[in-house]
């Protein structure tokens, strides 16, 4: 089950602010919006956020994201996604170097 964007942001229903405009217009878990708008709304967060962060992209990095596409079904795509999400908002984002 979908949980609201108040469980994600800081936002509070009622506080006027842009959330609470989104909320309003599509909904607390943006029901009234298709997949393909939320996906269009992820790519576009992503890149913005790429864009503003430090450093390079390996290009390994692009191979894998080609390969992600190539090789993993929809839901394990979707799962990574997730996953990733995860990792950007909770997690680590230094790589750790194993040596070998």
């Amino acid at each position: 089950m979908t949980k609201p964007i108040g469980y994600y942001t800081n936002y509070t229903p009622g506080d006027g602010t842009f959330l609470d405009y989104l909320q309003e217009t599509y909904g607390a878990t943006f029901e009234r919006m298709t997949k393909r708008e939320k996906l269009f709304l992820i790519s576009s967060l992503s890149a913005q956020m790429c864009g503003d962060a430090p450093g390079e992209t390996r290009n390994e990095i692009y191979e894998i994201g080609a390969k992600i596409q190539e090789k993993l079904a929809l839901s394990e795509q979707e799962g990574l996604l997730e996953a990733l999400i995860a990792q950007i908002r909770w997690g680590q984002h230094e790589p750790t170097v194993h040596n070998t």
